[in-house]
């Protein structure tokens, strides 16, 4: 059994250490960005980051908060794209942050029994290990989104937040 606990305990550190990672990508973003500049869009019908921001926090929420540490699941997807309003930024990320905290100690409480366990969630029957891992890589691919729309915005003036300095690192 300690092997499951140590496994579990790693692999539930792992996802908490990828959602933190990511949100320091986010803060990067938002550092270079206006309240004004969050909620731009590229098209009409495409999200802004202000939007994108929201529905993390709804499907990290959803999927760890409710899903792995059993919460009420009170999530209306929907809401999250439709925003429209000038929220402002600082508003918006602490609502995430607060979100990932959350999920935070949803993770650490979780057993390796019952990751193992069954939990419907958004219309799905999962593991909540694989809940975790739903929500853990969806973060990740809507952390690139915002990257890229910082980019797109920001063209030449994007701070990068890390570059290589040592040739193991990959410098030239």
């Amino acid at each position: 059994m300690a092997i499951e606990n140590d496994l579990s305990r790693e692999t539930t550190d792992q996802a908490i250490s990828c959602l933190r990672y990511g949100c320091g990508k986010i803060e990067h973003c938002l550092n270079q960005l206006d309240d004004q500049q969050i909620w731009w869009r590229p098209a009409e019908d495409m999200n802004s980051i202000g939007n994108l921001l929201l529905h993390l926090a709804g499907n990290l929420r959803q999927w760890v908060v409710s899903g792995v540490g059993d919460a009420v699941d009170t999530r209306q997807r929907q809401l999250e794209f439709d925003e429209r309003r000038l929220i402002p930024k600082s508003e918006v990320w602490r609502r995430l942050a607060d979100v990932v905290d959350e999920a935070t100690t949803a993770l650490q409480s979780a057993s390796a029994e019952e990751l193992l366990s069954k939990k419907r969630v958004q219309g799905n029957t999962v593991t909540k290990l694989g809940a975790m891992m739903h929500s853990v890589t969806h973060f990740q691919g809507h952390v690139q989104e915002i990257i890229c729309l910082t980019r797109q915005q920001l063209g030449d003036r994007y701070e990068m937040q890390w570059e290589p300095k040592t040739k193991e690192e990959g410098a030239n």
